[in-house]
C-alpha cells in the first residue's frame, strides 16, 4: 500500500518575541504532505488502513462530526486505495451539506446519521454490533483514529522532521495541538528522553486527557507493536488556549490566525493548529521557554474546516485558565 507524498517541509519562524527570547521555532509542515490526505490525520489512518487491507476487509466504517478532519481524509484514502466507506456522523442531516460532507461524498462515502445520544455509545460493542449487522463486514476505525494503530503511525511523526534538521536531539519541545490524546501519545513514545512532548487541549477541561494519554502509553507499550523506546518521553499539557471549547472561535484568534499566515505563509486552521500555534507565541511572551531551547510545532493540517468555521456567524469568548503538567 502506498501513496505519493511530498516531505513535509521544515520551516523556521523567524518571529520578534522567538528572537527576543533567543528561541528557535521551526514548524513541521505536515499540512503539505498531500492535498486530501495530510496532517497527523494520515498518520492515524496508516496502519489502520494496512491491517483492514491484510485482514480482506473492503470496507471502512469510521465515526465523526459534520466538519470532521478525520472524515474527511478518510473518504479519501478509502476512495484512493480501493475501500468502499462509511461515515457515522454525529447529529441530524442538514441540507445542503457542508464543504467537508460533500467533499465526502465526493469521494464515495456514504453518510449515516445517529442522534447524539446514540453517537456517545459509538465505542461500545453493543453499537459496533447493530453496525456490523446493518452494513456487514467492516472494518471499524474508532472517531480521530484514535486506537493502537493509530498512536503506532503517530510514533513516525517526528521522525519526519529529523532527515532535514540533521541529528536526533534537534529540538527540545515539540508542540501539537490535542483532541484525542492520539498524536500526543505517539510522539511521546517516539523521542529521546531528554526531549519533551507539549500537547494543547482543543477541549474544555483538557485535564481529562492526561488519563488517556496513561492509557494509551500503557496499552501501547504492553502491546505486541514497535515501540521506539522502552518508555515515553515527558510530556505536558497546557490547557490555557481552547478559546472556550471544541470549534470554539473568536475574534481574537481569528486575528492572530491571519496575521500569522501574512507574516510567515503559514496557513492555521482554527480548530487545532491556531489555538496551538497562539499558545507557544504566548508562552514565549511569559517567558515559559529557555533562552537556546529549538521548539517544534507539528502542524496537523485540517485547514478544510476553516470553510465551516468561517461561515459561523457567533463566536465565543472564553479565557480558561488551567495547567497540567507530568515530567
Amino acid at each position: 500500500m502506498s501513496l505519493t507524498f511530498f516531505p513535509p517541509p521544515l520551516q523556521q519562524i523567524n518571529s520578534e518575541i522567538a528572537l527576543h527570547t533567543g528561541v528557535k521555532l521551526y514548524v513541521l509542515r505536515l499540512d503539505l504532505m498531500h492535498p486530501w490526505v495530510n496532517g497527523n490525520k494520515w498518520f492515524k489512518l496508516k496502519y489502520n488502513l494496512l491491517e483492514a487491507k491484510e485482514k480482506n476487509f473492503t470496507t471502512l466504517l469510521t465515526f465523526g462530526g459534520a466538519y470532521s478532519n478525520h472524515i474527511y481524509a478518510t473518504a479519501a484514502a478509502g476512495n484512493l486505495f480501493g475501500f468502499r466507506t462509511i461515515g457515522v456522523i454525529r447529529g441530524e442531516e442538514r441540507l445542503p451539506l457542508n464543504p467537508t460532507l460533500s467533499f465526502a461524498v465526493q469521494q464515495g462515502m456514504q453518510l449515516v446519521y445517529l442522534n447524539r445520544e446514540t453517537y456517545r455509545q459509538r465505542n461500545t460493542p453493543a453499537l459496533h454490533e447493530y453496525l456490523q449487522q446493518r452494513f456487514g463486514e467492516v472494518f471499524i476505525i474508532p472517531e480521530g483514529g484514535s486506537n493502537l494503530n493509530g498512536v503506532r503511525g503517530c510514533t513516525e511523526i517526528v521522525a519526519e522532521a529529523m532527515p532535514t534538521a540533521g541529528y536526533a536531539y534537534a529540538f527540545n519541545h515539540i508542540c501539537v495541538a490535542c483532541g484525542t490524546a492520539t498524536t500526543l501519545a505517539g510522539i511521546a513514545l517516539s523521542l529521546h528522553q531528554g526531549q519533551r512532548a507539549i500537547a494543547f487541549p482543543v477541549l474544555k477541561n483538557g485535564t481529562f486527557l492526561a488519563q488517556e494519554i496513561e492509557k494509551l502509553l500503557t496499552n501501547y507499550l504492553t502491546s505486541d507493536l514497535p515501540a521506539p523506546y522502552s518508555s515515553p518521553a515527558s510530556w505536558e499539557l497546557v490547557c490555557d488556549y481552547h478559546f472556550g471549547g471544541y470549534a470554539k472561535v473568536n475574534n481574537e484568534l481569528r486575528l492572530f490566525s491571519q496575521q500569522f499566515r501574512e507574516e510567515h505563509d503559514v496557513p492555521l486552521d482554527y480548530v487545532y493548529t491556531a489555538k496551538m500555534f497562539y499558545g507557544v507565541m504566548d508562552l514565549l511572551k511569559q517567558g515559559f521557554f529557555c533562552r537556546g531551547d529549538r521548539l517544534l510545532l507539528v502542524h496537523t493540517g485540517g485547514l478544510q474546516g476553516n470553510i465551516g468555521i468561517e461561515e459561523r456567524s457567533q463566536c465565543d469568548l472564553v479565557k480558561p485558565k488551567t495547567r497540567y503538567s507530568v515530567s
